[in-house]
């Protein structure tokens, strides 16, 4: 993942896990991997945003459900976000999620937001590039 960043940040941060997948889980795969990330680009690891609550799986969701399904559910954990921001996640869909994020850092004063995932999902057939 770090080796594919390009985005300088000034904080990394991850995507939230609701409370109910957390005990599900035992653990919080975007903040695992933010860890290892931050340290490796050298830029503070940050908790700076909340879930308001959670929402039902997106899995089998299009684009339009998952945005409206993300609204108002993340807030920032701190007043001002530092000015540009790293969002580490584990799989981006539709990037409903992300964008939910994002907006919830640049509202509270963030002025600009990267995101890096581990991996992308995508459905149908994947054109190979040489």
């Amino acid at each position: 993942m770090v080796a594919v960043n390009e985005f300088e940040a000034d904080a990394v941060t991850w995507v939230p896990l609701s409370r109910s997948r957390l005990v599900e889980r035992g653990f919080d795969q975007a903040r695992a991997l933010a860890g290892p990330v931050g340290s490796a680009l050298g830029i503070p690891v940050r908790s700076l945003l909340l879930r308001a609550g959670s929402s039902v799986p997106q899995a089998r969701r299009g684009g339009r459900e998952r945005r409206s399904a993300m609204e108002g559910l993340f807030t920032t954990a701190v007043r001002s976000p530092p000015p540009r921001v790293l969002i580490v996640d584990d799989v981006l869909t539709t990037g409903a999620t992300v964008a939910a994020c994002a907006e919830a850092l640049l509202a509270a004063g963030a002025g600009r937001v990267g995101v890096l995932t581990a991996a992308r999902a995508a459905t149908g057939r994947l054109r190979v590039r040489i």
